[in-house]
Formats: structure tokens, sequence, C-alpha cells
């Protein structure tokens, strides 16, 4: 089946690099007009300040005044926005047992993956249901349903994102909108790459299919997910883990 998207507008967050890089090129292949939201503002003009479809934007999405602005000035400029994908994602500080996890951090992780998804949906979702019709997809994680050991703040927060659109999902679901996650397991980043072969071994033998995803393979999901033939799939969580969630 071909995704198609007629004169769409579309945010994606954390589009410098990573799985919301390779959404943020899918899109454009597709014809959708991209507003690429990450604080790393050179690595995003750089990938996108010469493509007459895209527009680079600095945004800190954990300021909401900043995202609301952003937002705001997206749809004077285009009338309404169609898709939001959330992909700002950090791990934060790892291998550590609950009781040695500082809250500085714990707050920090939840504001970058929980509170800018909160904040980038809360500030499209209103013209999203003025049209009556939307697509919004946050990026979760497998740690989200399985809670990684040593990673209680990226496991919880991932966990938030999870619940997040499982209520946006049946909030929405009459108005011609859809919210849905997307759960990896362990994707082939430039940051995979740079690991350890006994590392990336470890993580991998836990799929059943013995490998990482591709940032391609993600990217064709992600599409799917926010295209308008994703009609009657709302407040799921779409496995992208080779088969290691199974629920």
């Amino acid at each position: 089946m071909s995704v198609t998207f007629n004169n769409q507008t579309a945010i994606v967050t954390g589009a410098a690099s990573g799985i919301g890089k390779a959404i943020a090129f899918k899109l454009l292949e597709k014809g959708v007009k991209l507003y690429a939201f990450d604080l790393d503002g050179d690595n995003l003009t750089g990938l996108f300040g010469s493509i007459s479809n895209a527009t680079a934007i600095r945004v800190d999405v954990t300021d909401q005044e900043a995202v609301n602005k952003a937002v705001a000035n997206i749809l004077q400029a285009e009338g309404s926005i169609e898709i939001l994908v959330n992909c700002v994602g950090i791990t934060g500080i790892t291998n550590i047992k609950s009781h040695e996890v500082d809250y500085s951090n714990l707050k920090t992780v939840f504001d970058v993956n929980f509170m800018s998804c909160f904040f980038t949906s809360k500030a499209v979702l209103p013209s999203m249901v003025d049209k009556k019709y939307g697509r919004v997809l946050h990026l979760a994680s497998i740690a989200g349903k399985e809670g990684n050991a040593g990673m209680l703040a990226y496991s919880t927060s991932k966990a938030a994102v999870i619940c997040m659109a499982k209520v946006q999902g049946s909030e929405y679901a009459e108005t011609g909108i859809t919210v849905n996650a997307m759960a990896p397991a362990v994707i082939r980043t430039p940051l995979v790459d740079k690991m350890p072969d006994a590392q990336v071994k470890y993580m991998t033998d836990k799929i059943p299919m013995k490998r990482c995803g591709s940032l391609d393979e993600a990217a064709n999901l992600a599409t799917y997910i926010v295209s308008p033939e994703n009609s009657f799939t709302t407040g799921f969580t779409f496995d992208l883990s080779g088969g290691r969630a199974t629920y």
C-alpha cells in the first residue's frame, strides 16, 4: 500500500539526529511540509536549511512558552498542522539502582521525554480538533513496557509516554484525530555503532530476530502511523522490537 499525504504540515521534534531525523526525511519524501524542531540549531539548519519544503526551528521543547510560540507561528503561516511526531529523548544516568537515582536527573529525563510530548501535543491538538483531523505519534520505548533495570528515569518516563498516548487516544477518538505511540527496542543509530560489539550483542540477544532495527524500518512504520491510512487505530503502542514485545 502506498502511503499518501495531501498538502499536509508536520512538526517533528528531535529532528536533528537519530529516529527523528529519519522520520523527518521520510515525511519530506512523501511531500509533507516539514517543521523540524531541535535544540541543536546548527545541525538542524545544516540538514534542512536548504530544503524548500522544510523549516528548521531551534526550540527547547521542555519550555512550554517556547513551544507555544513556535506552534502559533506555524499555525499563522500554514493555517493547520496535521501531523505531530515527538522524537526528543534522553536516557539520563543509567546503570544505577533506584535508591541511587538523583532527583535532578530524574526531573531532567521526565522534562525531556514526557513533558516535551505533553507541551507539543497540548499546543497542537486544539487546531486539530477544529479541523476534525490530526495524527500524533509519541516515541516511547520497549523500556517503557518492560522497565529496564538500572534505568528508572528513562523506563518510567517512557511508560508515562505510553499511558499519555492511551489517554489522548481515548479522549480524541471521535474527533478524527489518532494518537499513538511507538516502542522501539535497539535501533541501529550512530550511537549504537560506537558501542562495543559485546554490548550490542547483549542487547540484541534479547530480541528474537537477533538484530537491531534500522532507521528506515522506524521511519517506515512512523510514516504509516501518521498517515491518513491509519484511521482506525488510536491509543495504541506499535511494536518495533523484532518480536521482543509481545503485548
